[in-house]
């Protein structure tokens, strides 16, 4: 009889003690709080509108961006393009494509631009059989004066040759809202 105690025992105190090790282990740890990303409270967005509706002309853009702040100097984000371009009994334009921007802010109302474009052009002539499909690079070193959300300046771009691509001019004015 003395041999069957012993094992029943051993076994409740076997039982016991890892009970009280388990309540030892994790009993004592202290509750996992949850810590949340301050990653959208950094991400900004913004980007741009067009229309322009004239006699035999329609001109429709947008292009929507979006930034992060690494801190109150530094920002980077990236954007998307589409442009539709028509001057009627002459052409027919398409556009799209992405950039990348990178913002520099060495003191609160002065801010420093640099943006890399690229955009697939589709151009049709409207009484030929003339077409043209071509991509356009951009790269855009820009300076502006910043208020609060919003930045006026002007960028030029670095890799523009005249009669070519789908810019008038290297130096072009903008205005920059982010919210």
């Amino acid at each position: 009889m003395k041999t069957k105690v012993l094992p029943v025992f051993i076994k409740r105190l076997t039982f016991l003690f890892l009970l009280l090790l388990s309540y030892v282990n994790f009993g004592q740890q202290t509750p996992v709080t949850e810590t949340k990303s301050d990653f959208w409270n950094n991400v900004q967005f913004g980007g741009g509108l067009g229309l322009a509706i004239g006699s035999g002309f329609t001109n429709i853009s947008v292009s929507p961006t979006a930034i992060y702040n690494f801190n109150e100097y530094v920002s980077a984000g990236a954007g998307l393009q589409y442009s539709y371009l028509k001057d009627r009994d002459f052409y027919s334009s398409s556009m799209y494509g992405g950039s990348i921007i990178g913002l520099v802010n060495p003191i609160e109302e002065f801010q420093l631009s640099v943006e890399l474009e690229q955009l697939r052009v589709n151009l049709k002539a409207d009484n030929s059989t003339f077409t043209d499909d071509f991509w356009n690079t951009g790269l855009f070193l820009g300076a502006g004066y910043r208020m609060d959300n919003v930045t006026i300046g002007a960028r030029y771009n670095v890799l523009f040759v005249e009669d070519k691509g789908v810019y008038g001019d290297a130096f072009m004015p903008f205005v920059r809202v982010f919210f």
